[in-house]
């Protein structure tokens, strides 16, 4: 993949549908290498924007540092066409090692995901994503979520400190602060959708700037989602609810029965399309088998049909 600017890479994100490709396993929980690298071809394949390897739905957070930096690789040789963007997270010191070693594999850009489990004020977050941008010339997307949580003077003065940073992806849903973005950095910033599912927010989040979202359901039925995001953007709102109501909201009754779904049921997708990606690793938990024969009922129904 040639590497792209900041810009370049912000433009041509912004102007698409993005994929996050889960992170295959096998049954003990190892690395599916073989099977991811096909995967992401397969993704690839598709007219998507970006692939975020190892992401969310890709269980960056059940990944060590060194399956992280595996699956990235694994995802840029995959991909050769596409922008690839590597996950950066943790600590400080972790997340800049991250970022580094994003540039070093080939990735065309990284998306910084929140420190976990402690909280943490305002000028420490600001200081976290200084030393991210500054340890990489790749451009930078943060995800507004968990405990990064962003108010509009942090993100005004982050983007005037750190040309990388390229990004903003909102996984909250503080329509507020969307808005002020929107209107007072008119152009600085890709705006990401985040929320899961982000199908749900995609018409009205449009109205905010946010051309874009993370599509996790593009995992098990690419063509599904990019019509889906054609009519997004082309404010066919007769279509857009037409979906919702046939396929995402169904989608979401089974999604929130257990904490930590919003990953296990794209898993369970694959195996629904014939494309199997292997278990969730733990602290999740796969859907049941009577679950997966529900989803599949329902992508048969509505997508494969």
């Amino acid at each position: 993949m040639t590497l792209r600017s900041p810009e370049s890479l912000r433009d041509t994100l912004g102007a698409g549908l993005l994929s996050f490709p889960v992170t295959h396993a096998t049954a003990d929980l190892a690395f599916a290498e073989d099977a991811y690298r096909e995967h992401v071809a397969w993704q690839a394949s598709f007219p998507a924007a970006g692939l975020f390897a190892a992401g969310g739905t890709g269980e960056f957070f059940a990944l060590t540092p060194d399956e992280v930096a595996r699956v990235v690789r694994a995802a840029v040789a995959a991909a050769p066409d596409k922008p690839v963007l590597a996950p950066a997270g943790y600590g400080t010191a972790q997340a800049v090692a991250m970022a580094r070693d994003a540039e070093a594999a080939g990735a065309s850009g990284v998306l910084l995901l929140p420190p976990y489990l402690t909280e943490v004020p305002e000028e420490g977050l600001i200081a976290h994503v200084k030393a991210v941008c500054a340890a990489t010339g790749l451009g930078v997307i943060v995800y507004h979520r968990a405990n990064a949580r962003f108010t509009f003077d942090a993100v005004r003065e982050l983007t005037d400190s750190c040309p990388n940073l390229v990004g903003f992806k909102d996984g909250i849903g503080d329509v507020d602060l969307m808005t002020r973005i929107h209107t007072r950095l008119t152009g600085r910033l890709v705006l990401v959708g985040g929320l899961p599912t982000a199908e749900t927010y995609a018409l009205p989040y449009l109205e905010m700037g946010v051309t874009t979202y993370s599509s996790a359901i593009f995992n098990f039925a690419p063509e599904w989602a990019l019509s889906f995001y054609a009519a997004v953007r082309a404010r066919d709102t007769e279509a857009v609810y037409r979906e919702l109501d046939e396929f995402v909201l169904p989608y979401l009754e089974i999604r929130d029965r257990r904490a930590g779904y919003a990953v296990s049921i794209v898993k369970a997708g694959l195996t629904a399309v014939g494309r199997p990606a292997g278990p969730v690793r733990p602290p999740l938990a796969d859907l049941t088998p009577a679950e997966l024969d529900e989803l599949k009922a329902l992508v048969d129904k509505v997508i494969v049909a």
